[in-house]
């Protein structure tokens, strides 16, 4: 009776986590976006990535210092020329979402701008 016991007892032991690390699956891997800006512009001006995944955008300027901010995710960064930026984010809502240069770059320095898509 007592070796019946500890089988049942071992066999609910194991099944239980067996369906316990069933469940858990591993993190998405980040989605890698390479952006360029320069005066006047980003290039691609339009980023899509999908809500929930993890995103690392990465940012290189072809000319000057510039900015880059995301402003509905909390994201910010400086663009230093010859080096690559980088912001990680997870969006969390879908929805288009403005970014910009938020470093003043000369005339036309208002349409560095661009739009992130964030779909289900």
């Amino acid at each position: 009776m007592q070796r019946t016991l500890i089988a049942v007892l071992g066999t609910l032991a194991f099944m239980a986590i067996v369906a316990a690390t069933a469940t858990i699956a591993a993190p998405p891997e980040p989605q890698v976006v390479k952006l360029t800006v320069k005066k006047f512009e980003y290039s691609p001006r339009v980023v899509t990535v999908k809500k929930g995944v993890p995103v690392v955008i990465e940012i290189t300027s072809l000319d000057r210092l510039h900015g880059f901010k995301l402003p509905a995710f909390n994201v910010r960064a400086d663009v230093n020329p010859g080096e690559v930026a980088r912001v990680t984010f997870t969006p969390n809502e879908a929805g288009e979402f403005d970014f910009l240069c938020d470093i003043f770059c000369g005339d036309g320095h208002e349409d560095v701008t661009g739009t992130l898509v964030v779909k289900d």
